[in-house]
């Protein structure tokens, strides 16, 4: 895969030379989830924003399904400005040494859409996008996508019903410290590799918003989910620095206003996506929905708030207080 994932590069690089005056600027949108996905929706709009707005100068080729990369690979191939575009889950950051994205991964901090907007459209939000900067990549904005559920092949109705289980992960140690908590074995794997693992019993489960359940068919093997709601997944969409400075200015002007319009869409539209997703995910009748009791839900709680605490030292503690502040939110009261 490294030596495809290289010519690929290559590739991409040498058709760059050669590039008349008058041709369009073109940028490579890369992710890895589907394209009637939230995520997937919104590349594809900033496409046609993008595209009319600058009046077909600037092309936008969107590539899903990790058709083009895969997660570890992505990152690499946007530094190397072989992609111009990405939307990462929050994450990836971490590996580049910015553990303070992993703050987005601890259990309950965000309690719904309303306080996890006061911090990635404030300032905590736009200080975080600029600790990219220094590694050659441009912020952008941030994109929702959801938040989590779990989901197993049996019943799940409390924390001790995930013990002992294989659970899917995308690489971040906080969520491998909240598999832990609750006894459950963290596998980390790339997110196109889940539904063959989930399928042949390499995990037994697994945790994600609605819409990824749906479209990547991890329903038709998982006969059991949990509205937990216990996470959230959200995305950075970033561009290579380098590429983004030598953009024309009035170029730049109308993809920032392309991106405005592209965020303000797809974070829109991602409760609605995930709703639309989970009464898909009822009316196959392959997998029972099961809503916790306001009780079970504060045993969730009860046994994941706790992460916060013990993760303070790798994320950022003071980052974590000015989270709490800014959302009210008071792990003392559960």
């Amino acid at each position: 895969m490294k030596f495809r994932s290289l010519w690929v590069a290559i590739l991409l690089s040498l058709s760059a030379f050669g590039v008349r005056a008058d041709d369009p600027i073109v940028i490579r949108f890369s992710h890895v989830v589907a394209p009637d996905t939230p995520k997937g929706k919104g590349a594809e709009y900033f496409k046609l924003r993008a595209e009319a707005l600058t009046g077909a100068r600037v092309r936008v080729e969107v590539y899903p399904n990790s058709t083009l990369y895969k997660d570890r690979e992505e990152m690499e191939a946007l530094q190397l400005g072989v992609v111009q575009m990405l939307a990462p889950s929050l994450a990836k950051f971490s590996p580049l040494g910015l553990r303070e994205f992993e703050v987005f991964d601890l259990p309950y901090i965000f309690d719904g859409y309303a306080a996890l907007h006061k911090v990635t459209t404030g300032r905590i939000g736009r200080d975080l996008l600029a600790l990219l900067e220094p590694r050659g990549i441009k912020g952008l904005a941030f994109w929702d996508n959801g938040f989590k559920s779990f989901s197993a092949n049996t019943p799940i109705r409390s924390p001790a019903d995930l013990a002992g289980k294989r659970m899917r992960i995308q690489s971040s140690k906080v969520l491998e410290e909240q598999m832990r908590a609750l006894g459950a074995q963290p596998q980390e794997m790339a997110f196109s590799d889940a539904y063959d693992a989930l399928r042949s019993g390499f995990v037994d489960g697994t945790e994600n918003p609605h819409s990824n359940l749906y479209t990547q068919r991890m329903h038709e093997v998982q006969k059991h989910v949990a509205l937990t709601e216990h996470g959230y997944l959200g995305y950075a969409v970033i561009t290579n620095r380098r590429f983004w400075d030598a953009l024309p200015r009035d170029i730049r002007r109308q993809l920032e206003r392309a991106m405005e319009e592209a965020t303000a869409y797809a974070n829109r539209i991602a409760k609605e996506e995930n709703d639309r997703a989970l009464a898909a995910i009822r009316a196959s009748g392959l997998t029972e929905v099961y809503e916790p009791s306001e009780d079970e839900l504060t045993a969730f709680k009860r046994a994941l708030v706790p992460v916060h605490e013990k993760m303070a030292g790798r994320i950022d503690e003071a980052l974590i207080r000015a989270i709490y502040r800014e959302t009210g939110f008071d792990p003392s009261r559960l």
